[in-house]
């Protein structure tokens, strides 16, 4: 199976256990990797059957700028989930960066993996 790869996408939303952190937003970045046969997009040279980046970076991004979740974890679940769904990708690899959270940390962030390759 091939993967597709979108990385460091960025998103702007609302998310945080602390009262403060639910007052403001933040950013989050994605890293996605994604199962899905190439050969027939490659093959036709047909954008209709290749897993379209922009359409994946577009559902991500408004999904977490519409919904609000306490936690990353949450975040992650439901984003693999809706990407899922939505494209018929069989695998997902997802990691989700939340810059800035721990004082002495660049990031902290979960990865998790979904479905089957």
């Amino acid at each position: 199976m091939d993967i597709v790869f979108i990385k460091q996408l960025e998103v702007i939303t609302t998310i945080g256990v602390y009262e403060w952190e639910k007052s403001l937003q933040q950013k989050l970045y994605f890293d996605l990797e994604m199962a899905f046969d190439n050969r027939p997009a490659a093959l036709n040279d047909d954008i209709n059957l290749a897993l379209n980046y922009f359409s994946v970076s577009e559902v991500v991004n408004q999904f977490a700028q519409k919904h609000q979740f306490e936690l990353i974890e949450t975040m992650a679940e439901r984003v693999a989930a809706l990407i899922m769904e939505q494209f018929s990708v069989p695998w997902i690899k997802l990691t989700l960066h939340k810059p800035g959270a721990l004082p002495k940390a660049q990031s902290l962030g979960v990865q998790i993996e979904r479905g089957a390759r």
